[in-house]
Formats: structure tokens, C-alpha cells, sequence
């Protein structure tokens, strides 16, 4: 399991430029099965999104494509961790 940090590296205007686009992106990703949760932070500095990949190459690809990553809108921080407890319903999701 990875979690990834976004921190807006532009103003907000130009983040929102790319906003629809960076939606998209997590759509596709949500039907992939490899986005499990997501949304901004507060302060808006950025955004949170749970991935479920098999390695770090795998998640830094699946970054490459985020049109926040491409236009330098936002840069990443990957943090890997193996959930070692969770809630039964989380637990199934894990298992998929």
C-alpha cells in the first residue's frame, strides 16, 4: 500500500487549470482498482491519495500520467507501508 502526498508547487489559480483534468486521472485510476481514497488537504496545499499498486515502479508510472505531475503542478511524496491492522470491510478491499 502507498500513500502519496501532493504538494501544489504553483498558485492556486493555476492548480485549478488542471483541475478537471487531474480528476480525470483519478478516475481512471479508481477503475483500475489502484486508488482506494483521495482528496485535498486543509490548508488546500495539495492532496492525499491511498494507492494500491504492487511495487514503487508501479505507482511512480501510474503518477507519470497525473496531468498535475506532467505540467509540474504538483510534486509527489510516495510513502510505502504494509497495513498490518485495519477494519474488516478495509481488509476485503486489500484482498481484491
Amino acid at each position: 500500500m502507498f500513500l502519496l502526498i501532493l504538494t501544489y508547487q504553483k498558485e492556486l489559480n493555476e492548480v485549478d487549470k488542471y483541475l478537471n483534468a487531474h480528476k480525470k486521472y483519478l478516475e481512471k485510476f479508481y477503475n483500475t482498482g489502484n486508488f482506494i481514497a483521495s482528496g485535498r488537504q486543509n490548508p488546500r496545499i495539495g492532496g492525499i491519495i491511498l494507492c494500491k499498486a504492487t511495487n514503487k515502479h508501479d505507482v511512480e508510472n501510474i503518477i507519470s500520467q497525473d496531468p498535475f505531475f506532467t505540467h509540474q503542478i504538483a510534486e509527489y511524496k510516495i510513502i510505502e507501508f504494509e497495513v498490518s491492522k485495519c477494519i474488516q470491510k478495509f481488509s476485503s478491499i486489500l484482498q481484491n
